[in-house]
């Protein structure tokens, strides 16, 4: 089939690299959101998606809205049988989504109902969910709603960040939605509408949605820490300045001698109270400064017995 892939972030590439090998599609055109500024310069900056595709020859196409009429007269001169999405950024419509003959098909990183929108993996982590997975499902007007084609089930390790399980699903889901644009040009692949039953939401994490609540139990903030990574990263306060916790942090046996965010140091670690049991951090970020060892910060930092974090 003539593919068109929209994608934009690095999550997207195993996608479109498995759809570049393929010797069934051949992917005539990308398109991705436009150039945004990055780093201390803020230099408009290409997404990995468009560099990866204009390394490959391909045309780029970067709208400022799916709808702007320029991009649909390309699109509809390049006749796409199938679009394959994967984290492109913006909102579909028509004229451009009854554009190709097959429309435009999601992978997403989610066991369809569960978890539609921007962030399904960090919330299945901060839900303490076992297994996740990915779907890929045909875009309709709906929030992640449309019928579902294939999906294909990942478990949730102990220690997985968002980041870590992000990467094995993207490398994962690159397959499926392979199988699925085979199916599809087969002949034999038929969407299956979502059950009405199940359906959860996954808007996109915040900056305050990542502060951690040192009363809650270690077991919730251990989730709020590998949720959030790598982003936005989960914090707290100290000395009135933001700290991020970068994680891992390890959850100790037995009940905590020490109240919710109360510091203790020892010559290697950092213990620090909770709603239920202690943990001990390992890597922390204070303001305007690299990752750091908990103890190597602890040390610097001359923390006092009693000192509290989130205060």
């Amino acid at each position: 089939m003539r593919l068109v892939f929209a994608g934009t972030p690095e999550v997207a590439v195993p996608a479109l690299e498995a759809l570049l090998a393929s010797d069934r599609h051949e992917v005539v055109a990308v398109v991705t959101r436009p150039d945004a500024p990055a780093g201390r310069g803020r230099r408009l900056v290409a997404s990995p998606v468009a560099e990866r595709a204009e390394a490959a020859g391909i045309e780029v196409l970067k709208p400022v809205k799916p709808s702007d009429p320029e991009f649909v007269a390309r699109l509809t001169e390049l006749a796409p049988d199938c679009c394959p999405v994967v984290a492109y950024g913006a909102l579909l419509r028509d004229p451009a989504l009854s554009i190709p003959k097959h429309g435009w098909v999601n992978l997403h990183f989610s066991l369809l109902p569960a978890w539609r929108g921007a962030a399904p993996v960090q919330h299945a982590v901060l839900a303490g969910d076992e297994v996740t997975g990915a779907s890929t499902f045909r875009i309709e007007y709906g929030l992640d709603s449309g019928p579902v084609f294939g999906v294909l089930t990942e478990e949730i390790r102990p220690g997985d960040t968002s980041g870590v399980l992000l990467d094995r699903l993207a490398r994962a889901g690159a397959g499926l939605l392979t199988a699925t644009m085979d199916g599809i040009e087969d002949g034999g692949l038929v969407a299956v509408p979502q059950p009405a039953d199940g359906i959860t939401l996954a808007p996109k994490i915040t900056v305050e949605d990542a502060r951690i609540d040192w009363t809650h139990p270690a077991l919730r903030i251990d989730r709020v820490v590998r949720g959030c990574a790598p982003a936005p990263g989960a914090w707290t306060l100290f000395r009135g300045e933001r700290l991020k916790v970068s994680g891992p942090v390890k959850l100790l046996p037995g009940e905590s001698a020490l109240k919710a965010g109360e510091l203790a140091v020892g010559k290697n670690s950092v213990r620090v109270g909770t709603g239920s049991h202690e943990l001990e951090l390992g890597e922390v970020q204070p303001q305007g400064k690299k990752p750091m060892r908990a103890a190597d910060w602890a040390r610097g930092a001359r923390i006092e017995s009693g000192e509290l974090l989130g205060a």
